[in-house]
């Protein structure tokens, strides 16, 4: 403090002889400039100080209006910032000493002051306050940071903890204090913890990732930074540790990642995709053909091949579901009888299922019709019935019920958000598990899971709410940990009650055209030509692009049309087919593909001017139909 700077002093103090005693004693000090005022009561002083400038204020604890420590926290509270340096006699420096303890900034005992005493007392105590009131200032700032900032010392305990902190961990910072942070923000020791505080006391800083947990249990990510700060003979002192919460960021990559696999399991199902077809498609040609000599075939024989032509349905379904996840492929809608759907579920249940879950099922009669997509349909309904099995792993009951629902007036709030109208509901309930309360409202997060690692993405919920919501429906689920759990869906009814038609009318017979079937696959082309040769068909046979374009050339004034596989080596579907319209440019062609995305590709399919596209497997009804609906075009 400059010496020739002018003190403003105010001393409230009611003996008249102690009131000259400090102004004869500072005017002793010539080395500072110190203008003194005087009060006899602490409302008088009070008063004093809110009318003119002071930098400092000498109080004595007895006054007539004010006796003992509450002289001093009744100045205190009414002037926060003000310098207070308290007087007391001998008997009495205990109350002294609790004012310091409190925020006074020194005290002085009565018949002990000297000049040189005083102004040196008078001096700390504003340089403190000024000190002080920078510090507050700097605190200030910290706390509006969003970073959590603390300080703690060599020992770990903590020195500082900002409302950063507070907000990301939950403990105040009274409660965070004095504490260790290996107690309060960790699970259990780390090794990571002391390699940083190695590298800490090598390099005076260290910056990396920590997994914390808060006050509450959650988990976080931080990205934490820590520098080693030293006293003035070059010994640790303290440690200040800003953290970043990195929690969200770190969730947005993971999910990026998996993402980027999902494309890449995409584009791999897609490859895996077309050679199941191709594999299934001879199995599900054969299986109707051998049907047909039914004449000459067993009871059990008819059943077997039943059986197999089914499961290659399935299969094929499956295939189907696969890439509609996987590449999100979109199908058309059509109106559905729900309780089909459930039927054929009930099926899969009662094959794969373990025998310790008693299936219930429950539809009601004359249910509504929905406007849906039948396989994103049964998807929803296969991620919850297999969730629910999860749920039960020593067995226990699994409930499936379909009823009619009407609602005469919308129905809007924290669970249904519905406009009047018909509706489906659909319930899956369960006896298993439960979900526990802390997660319940997570389980539709992307990527969410409270399975073990490798036994669940975290996208069955998800993609089972994406489907509902896409049929402009909506679920609701209620569990409790260790009661069970039950899922409602609610779909639109259709607005018409009429079935699409999926009747197994005959297919019309041909009048001998020659058709020319082009595939790879050797057991493929028998199994077609077979099928088309006994609805009165004539056929030839490629195994490839190059045959396929000489037959053509030999034939062209006898071939109708055209059935080419558009995956083959060396000449693909696509070029065989230029290639045949350069020698007939109205060639007709029906495209087939073990890969439903064909007929999406550009220059694939619809620019190639085909004029059906057929994906395999394909049932011999689907076969005539489109070779019979071209050659009509």
């Amino acid at each position: 403090m400059d010496t020739q700077t002018l003190i403003h002093v105010l001393l409230i103090e009611d003996n008249p002889g102690d009131r000259r005693l400090l102004q004869e004693l500072l005017r002793e000090v010539e080395s500072v400039s110190i203008a003194l005022q005087f009060a006899e009561s602490l409302a008088q002083g009070i008063h004093l100080l809110r009318q003119d400038t002071v930098d400092l204020v000498l109080l004595d604890l007895f006054l007539p209006d004010s006796h003992g420590f509450e002289t001093f926290t009744q100045l205190q509270q009414k002037e926060k910032n003000m310098p207070i340096i308290v007087t007391t006699g001998l008997n009495d420096e205990t109350l002294a000493l609790k004012a310091v303890q409190e925020g006074a900034q020194d005290y002085l005992v009565k018949g002990q002051i000297t000049g040189e005493l005083l102004v040196r007392s008078i001096r700390y105590a504003i340089e403190r306050k000024r000190t002080e009131q920078k510090i507050r200032e700097q605190a200030a700032l910290l706390d509006i940071a969003t970073d959590a900032i603390l300080v703690r010392d060599v020992q770990n305990q903590i020195l500082f903890w900002n409302k950063g902190a507070e907000r990301l961990y939950g403990w105040k910072s009274e409660e965070a204090l004095g504490r260790k942070t290996s107690e309060m923000l960790y699970e259990k020791p780390s090794l990571q913890l002391q390699k940083a505080l190695q590298q800490l006391m090598i390099d005076n800083e260290w910056q990396g990732e920590l997994h914390q947990v808060t006050k509450t249990g959650q988990k976080i990510i931080v990205e934490s930074r820590w520098n080693l700060v030293h006293d003035d003979e070059g010994q640790p002192k303290f440690i200040l540790v800003v953290n970043t919460d990195i929690t969200a960021k770190k969730q947005l990559e993971e999910q990026f990642y998996r993402a980027q696999r999902l494309e890449s399991i995409g584009t791999l199902a897609s490859g895996i995709a077309h050679d199941l077809n191709n594999i299934l498609t001879p199995v599900l040609a054969t299986a109707q053909l051998l049907q047909m000599k039914s004449e000459i075939l067993d009871p059990l024989s008819l059943q077997m091949l039943e059986v197999l032509e089914r499961n290659a349905k399935r299969g094929a379904e499956i295939i189907r579901q696969v890439l509609s996840f996987a590449r999100g492929v979109e199908e058309n809608s059509t109106i559905l009888q729900v309780g089909y759907l459930i039927r054929e579920l009930q099926q899969m249940i009662w094959e794969t299922f373990p025998k310790s879950i008693e299936l219930q099922v429950d539809i009601t009669e004359d249910l509504w019709t929905v406007t849906g997509n039948a396989t994103q349909l049964h998807q929803v309904l296969m991620n919850l019935c297999v969730n629910a099995r999860d749920a039960m792993p020593k067995g226990g009951s699994l409930h499936i019920a379909a009823e009619n629902l009407t609602l005469d007036q919308p129905q809007v709030d924290a669970k249904l958000n519905l406009k009047a109208g018909n509706y489906i509901i659909i319930t899956v309930a369960d006896s298993g598990v439960g979900i526990p309360s802390e997660v319940r409202d997570r389980i539709f997060e992307p990527f969410f899971t409270t399975k073990e690692i490798g036994k669940g993405t975290g996208l069955g919920l998800s993609t089972v709410l994406g489907i509902v919501k896409s049929h402009q429906g909506c679920i609701t689920v209620n569990s409790a940990d260790g009661q069970g759990t039950e899922f409602k869906i609610f779909l639109p009814a259709a607005t018409s009650t009429t079935l699409s038609q999926f009747d197994r009318a005959e297919p019309l017979l041909g009048q001998h055209e020659l058709i020319l079937v082009v595939d790879d696959e050797a057991a493929i082309r028998e199994v077609t030509r077979a099928s088309l040769e006994i609805y009165n068909y004539q056929v030839l046979t490629a195994g490839s692009g190059a045959e396929a374009i000489e037959l053509y050339e030999r034939h062209q004034k006898d071939i109708r049309l055209v059935v080419t596989d558009m995956m083959m080596p060396n000449l693909d579907g696509a070029t065989t087919i230029h290639l045949l319209q350069k020698i007939n440019p109205d060639v007709r062609v029906v495209a087939v593909s073990g890969s439903p995305h064909d007929k999406d590709e550009p220059g694939s399919v619809s620019l190639a001017g085909v004029h059906r596209f057929l994906p395999k497997p394909y049932t011999i009804e689907e076969l005539l139909r489109a070779v019979h609906t071209t050659l009509r075009d």
